[in-house]
């Protein structure tokens, strides 16, 4: 949807290929359902609803997540359980009598 406010049109289209100022993707079920204020006209696309075709952002975004699924997971080292796990703690509980 797209509107001009010193004219007072809405239009009603299939989604945008690229963002526009004053330009809001709707679902097609809301696209269908939309009315304008009293006094506007609003001009409606009549027919499919189709996706917006596909970016060089799209196939850029699709590639790299490819390549990142494909990379090996980062090794880690499995803990040595040979050695004690730390020192003992210096804080201890004060009894509320003390």
């Amino acid at each position: 949807m797209t509107y001009v406010y010193a004219e007072s049109t809405a239009v009603v289209g299939p989604l945008a290929a690229f963002a526009e100022p004053h330009s809001y993707d709707l679902c097609e079920s809301h696209a269908r359902g939309l009315t304008a204020p009293r006094g506007w006209d609003l001009v409606r696309h009549e027919g499919e609803y189709g996706p917006p075709p596909p970016t060089n952002d799209d196939l850029v975004a699709l590639a790299e997540a490819v390549r990142e699924a494909a990379r090996p997971a980062p090794h880690r080292e499995e803990p040595d359980t040979q050695h004690p796990l730390g020192r003992r703690g210096h804080l201890r509980v004060i009894p509320p009598d003390a």
